[in-house]
């Protein structure tokens, strides 16, 4: 009876450690900016490459798409399909344990 909710347990403690972490690392970083590892990483290869930043093409471009507003709606398509990927398998879990 003790290891019942043993995996709800777990996920919450992750999740709050998580979010402690996140939390803890966001204050203590002062006047740093978030940026997308594209960025980053293409920085990075310039530099070690010695190419300057300027110059540096990927060997796969990206696309990008023509206008802010259709960049918001793939990105609320993507957080949909998860949510409900995550909620089918919420579901079938409570599903599973009430058949049980």
């Amino acid at each position: 009876m003790a290891y019942k909710y043993m995996l709800e347990i777990l996920a919450v403690i992750a999740i709050g450690v998580f979010c402690a972490l996140f939390l803890y690392t966001s204050s203590t970083m002062s006047g740093a900016e978030f940026a997308g590892s594209d960025n980053v990483g293409s920085g990075l290869i310039a530099e070690l490459s010695g190419i300057p930043e300027e110059n540096f093409q990927p060997l796969i471009p990206q696309w990008e798409p023509p206008s802010g507003e259709i960049e918001s709606c793939l990105f609320a398509i993507q957080a949909a399909v998860g949510g409900i990927l995550v909620g089918g398998v919420f579901g079938f879990w409570i599903g599973s344990k009430k058949k049980a």
